[in-house]
């Protein structure tokens, strides 16, 4: 199989659709890799300055992914997060596999979307924050390039915490 050619459960994908699913995965495997082999402990250590550690990371990843596909379906309403969300975001209180099946979950769901959402042309207004320009719109290919990039972002910030907790690199 190609990288322009991926199998979905029930469709062959090719073009862009292959594309960003390829990048996915890609960004996906880096970030779970960083967490292979770490206890518990390692694995909710600060061993930066930061105040994030690998399991921090892949909840927020996991809940930010799941949140974009749902922005892509239900539009803007399906990112209203209040103070309280967005602690709970940064707060693990769930073992480290646990959150490693969610993120697996979660990935599923959304190479589904990817692969069945009839047209990614379809766009909503991003919600109102200080860090999208007001009135902007995003279709549902800007969407998963945006998961895309934001989950190897996160990847290379969870490499460094690993390589600081034993000397490990994930990405090289």
């Amino acid at each position: 199989m190609t990288s322009t050619e991926l199998t979905s459960t029930d469709a062959t994908l090719t073009g862009e659709r292959a594309d960003l699913l390829e990048a996915l995965g890609n960004a996906r495997f880096f970030l779970r890799n960083t967490a292979q082999n770490l206890t518990e402990e390692q694995a909710n250590q600060n061993s930066t300055v930061s105040e994030l550690t690998i399991a921090k990371l892949i909840k927020h990843v996991a809940e930010t992914e799941s949140s974009w596909a749902r922005f892509i379906v239900e539009g803007p309403s399906a990112m209203d997060f209040d103070e309280a969300d967005w602690h709970a975001l940064w707060t693990v209180t769930e073992p480290l596999a646990t959150l490693l099946d969610r993120y697996a979950e979660v990935a599923a769901r959304t190479d589904e979307l990817l692969a069945t959402l009839p047209s990614l042309d379809v766009a909503h207004k991003l919600p109102e924050a200080p860090w999208f320009e007001p009135g902007k719109s995003w279709s549902a290919r800007r969407v998963f390039a945006h998961i895309a990039t934001e989950t190897a972002q996160h990847a290379g910030h969870a490499d460094i915490i690993r390589e600081t907790i034993d000397g490990q690199k994930s990405m090289g």
